[in-house]
């Protein structure tokens, strides 16, 4: 496969969660109320529309707002160009490395475009136990997580040619 048509397959997969990721925050924050949330799974998942002003936890969410979005606007550039650059640098034939940094990519710029656009980020997928709550997320999250546990998996079963046994002749000693 060419470079081109591997970089516009890479291009439109990020391209696809960027969308999804976009489309399915707008619906949320035109269809519901903030802090609204709907039951879709009873005690396991609810959809509920929430802001993050900080990162993954909430981490710096009591931060000023300029602080914030200097410091996440541009921590989220520079992982984006650091992402696009591990894209390019890739081997060629790493196909699920590839994919893997191409769905966090994805991901990174779903959630920069909220930062830049909101100064938050929109997140309403709701999942828990009873009461106990993961903090509520996004597509782009998804996709990031997913990449990031595929690429771990990937670069810790991933073959070398160096790593092959090599046998040594019986020689007499």
């Amino acid at each position: 496969m060419s470079t081109s048509i591997r970089y516009l397959l890479l291009g439109l997969l990020s391209l696809a969660i960027v969308v999804l990721d976009q489309v399915t925050k707008v619906y949320v924050m035109e269809t519901m109320r903030l802090h609204e949330s709907i039951t879709v799974i009873s005690d396991f998942f609810s959809i509920t529309y929430i802001r993050n002003p900080g990162a993954a936890f909430g981490f710096l969410s009591s931060s000023s707002g300029t602080f914030r979005f200097v410091f996440f606007g541009l921590t989220s550039i520079f992982a984006v160009g650091l992402l696009g650059s591990i894209l390019v640098r890739m081997p060629k034939h790493d196909w699920m490395g590839q994919l893997s940094v191409a769905a966090i990519l994805g991901g990174a710029i779903g959630n920069l475009l909220d930062r830049l656009r909101y100064g938050e980020v929109i997140d309403f997928l709701d999942f828990y136990i009873n009461g106990y709550h993961w903090p509520a997320f996004n597509v782009a999250d998804s996709a990031i997580t997913v990449g990031v546990v595929f690429l771990i998996l990937h670069f810790a079963f991933e073959k070398h040619p160096d790593d092959a046994p090599v046998l040594q002749e019986n020689r007499p000693s």
